[in-house]
């Protein structure tokens, strides 16, 4: 809950009297100064994640879970001085000393031995006139207007991109946005072991120490390509009742090689009998010499999705492609897609060379919302199925609780190279994993 700072001034008078007849001056009221404009917000966390490592060990050990305690504050103000607004976010987190008797890992950390610090998460400046408006520095990026780079919310906090943000309105039911991206922190798993299966490539891996392969590193933001970063522009437009379109163009000249990046990518959405969505997407990855990748080729994808809300039971299907082509699907900040078929762990199996089928449907119980989900993925190098179920609630108007739980199971071929000479090697395996968030909003 907002809560907006209010500067007020108390004033006293002293009556003086001179005998029973003097007569008593009318007190004099100090009026308020104005509202400063700032809000002030935040949250409390409390994350814990388990797994059973493949086998290799046991839910809850300690070995094989992870927990954080965080803390986010934010101040906004929207006309800080001649219409320039300003906003600042910092995050902090800590263990609480749970690594030395209860887990052995965070979800999320700084890169370092030291378990415990902050950074800035958010601090930019903003400003708009007419139908225009600018946000520049570190801030959030929707996945909405960016399938590409976007900011994660599955994890303690969520990854943040130094950008220039311009939207603009002008044309009648359309929002034009243009960015350019310069850095980023990673958010990934803290969860060592779960970085045992691979079923494709890593395409953060290749990409520079800003991607490690699942680091989460939320002190360091890293550039993306060098002094290049990545342009993007997005339209969106609802001129047609219920359907909203949705198209991403990204550019970075000289990505890692020679070559120029290119990412086409659209959405269309179509919303019928009122409680029910009909998803259509697409696009291509493009870059002319990826050979150290998978393949030298353009990636393709797709995905389409129907879903609805009847009464208290909501559920949807959906369905994605990509083909073996160099890159994948990807977000340059986090683990996960923009894919209509994401699940709670599966973004490495439906993100590269795969089909992929999901299931989901739930019911408005319990006092929130329980939701079961199933995902089969077919891919270049095997098969991969996913079962989710989970259970959310506003346990108040401040507190939200969180509980899922996951199986995965792995029959693919993977490449050992811990030899000299690279082999490959069946993977036929399966995971349990328990997460269990709470969080406090004020």
């Amino acid at each position: 809950m907002k809560k907006t700072l209010l500067l007020s001034v108390v004033a006293s008078t002293m009556i003086m009297a001179g005998g029973d007849i003097a007569p008593v001056e009318p007190a004099v009221e100090t009026p308020a100064p104005a509202v400063s404009g700032w809000e002030f917000s935040g949250q409390a966390a409390l994350y814990y994640q388990t797994h059973d490592a493949f086998g290799y060990s046991d839910l809850f050990d300690q070995d094989s879970s992870a927990a954080n305690a965080g803390l986010q504050l934010r101040a906004v103000n929207s006309d800080l001085y001649n219409g320039i607004g300003a906003g600042v976010e910092v995050s902090g987190l800590a263990t609480f000393d749970l690594e030395n008797s209860v887990v052995s890992d965070v979800m999320q950390g700084f890169g370092t031995d030291d378990l415990d610090g902050g950074w800035i998460s958010q601090m930019y400046l903003t400003y708009g006139f007419d139908n225009t408006s600018f946000k520049l520095g570190r801030q959030e990026l929707p996945k909405a207007l960016s399938p590409f780079a976007f900011s994660e919310e599955w994890n303690v906090f969520k990854n943040t991109y130094d950008a220039l943000l311009v939207v603009n309105t002008d044309i009648s039911d359309t929002t034009l946005v243009g960015a350019w991206v310069r850095s980023a922190n990673q958010n990934g798993y803290g969860l060592g072991a779960m970085n045992e299966f691979n079923p494709s490539f890593n395409f953060q891996a290749g990409m520079s120490p800003l991607l490690g392969a699942f680091a989460s590193d939320m002190n360091s933001f890293e550039e993306i390509n060098g002094d290049h970063g990545v342009f993007m522009l997005t339209a969106q437009n609802k001129s047609i009742e219920n359907l909203t379109l949705t198209g991403s163009w990204y550019y970075s000249s000289e990505f890692l090689t020679n070559d120029d990046l290119n990412i086409l990518w659209g959405d269309a959405q179509y919303n019928f009998m009122q409680n029910y969505t009909l998803g259509l997407q697409g696009g291509t990855v493009m870059h002319d010499a990826f050979e150290t990748f998978n393949s030298g080729d353009d990636t393709m994808a797709f995905g389409a999705m129907i879903g609805g809300k009847y009464d208290m039971f909501h559920g949807a299907i959906a369905f994605s492609s990509v083909d073996d082509g160099g890159f994948g699907v990807f977000n340059v900040g986090g683990q996960q897609t923009a894919l209509y078929t994401q699940m709670m762990l599966n973004e490495r199996a439906i993100g590269f060379d795969s089909d992929t089928f999901m299931v989901k449907v739930g019911a408005d119980v319990l006092g929130g919302k329980v939701c079961a989900a199933y995902g089969m993925s077919d891919m270049g190098m095997g098969d991969y199925n996913e079962f989710d179920l989970s259970y959310s609630a506003k346990v108040t108007d401040s507190i939200d609780l969180t509980v899922a739980y996951a199986f995965m199971d792995a029959d693919v071929t993977m490449v050992d190279d811990a030899e000299e000479e690279p082999v490959l090697v069946p993977f036929d395996e399966s995971n349990n994993v328990i997460r269990v968030i709470g969080r406090y909003n004020f």
